[in-house]
């Protein structure tokens, strides 16, 4: 039981606390549940409701798993690509900071207009948040490179795409773990706010619609779910970048 409670405490603690402020403090002032219930009430509603917040959790996922690959795949291969040439990473790389600087709800009207008000347009913006830090780190990794490994590779003869696959790919693991890090503890985030905005399926519409109906132990549920799983999430892509420095740094 110690083995398990410890990791538990030392990486939860301040949730943790925070929870307990926040049941202290709506018992205390006596607030309505309707402006804020208790969260020891919002769990049970979790809890009791399971069939009505998986299948919404479950759409939530696929959406920001399959935004974080493709938003990973497109950082890393534009990454490559600026790696692989100078004239690419002069003009890729001030767009790509560019287009990072535009707030992304601005082109939800755009995307929406090209996939729908849809899963389409929600796994879009997913991607749009995924892929700066995985284009900026595999950029950064594929050039800090030991120095002199690139020139002896070239001195035995090993071609461009050689040494991407030996060396640069190597050596850009610990940053492709800190890409993993950041962009997986957004892209629930990202996917439940396209939801709420979108009023579409997912974690997202359903905050949406409990809003409305002013079913506030519903609305802070699905945040409680977002919260905790891309605390997860975080944690988890702590330990593989720690596994990837240890290893390829």
């Amino acid at each position: 039981m110690d083995r398990f409670l410890r990791p538990l405490v030392r990486d939860w603690w301040g949730i943790l606390l925070l929870l307990l402020a926040w049941q202290a403090w709506v018992v205390l002032s006596g607030l309505n549940a309707i402006v804020m219930p208790r969260p020891l009430d919002v769990v049970a509603d979790i809890a009791t409701n399971l069939p009505v917040y998986l299948p919404a959790l479950g759409v939530s996922l696929a959406a920001a798993a399959a935004g974080l690959v493709g938003g990973f795949a497109l950082g890393l291969g534009l990454g490559i690509v600026t790696w692989a040439s100078t004239v690419a990473a002069g003009m890729l790389t001030p767009v790509t900071v560019l287009f990072s600087s535009v707030p992304v709800v601005t082109l939800i009207p755009i995307l929406a207009r090209l996939f729908g008000y849809g899963p389409g347009t929600v796994v879009a913006i997913t991607v749009i948040i995924s892929f700066f830090p995985a284009f900026v780190f595999s950029s950064a990794g594929l050039r800090a490179l030991p120095p002199g490994s690139a020139d002896l590779l070239r001195v035995l003869g090993a071609s461009r795409w050689k040494t991407l696959s030996l060396l640069a790919l190597p050596a850009a693991v610990p940053n492709l773990a800190v890409a993993l890090r950041i962009g997986a503890a957004h892209a629930l985030l990202a996917a439940m706010v396209a939801e709420y905005l979108m009023g579409s399926s997912g974690l997202g519409a359903m905050f949406a619609a409990a809003k409305s109906e002013l079913n506030t132990e519903r609305a802070l549920g699905a945040s409680l779910i977002v919260a905790a799983i891309s605390l997860a999430l975080y944690l988890l892509s702590l330990r593989v970048e720690r596994w990837a420095r240890a290893r390829y740094g």
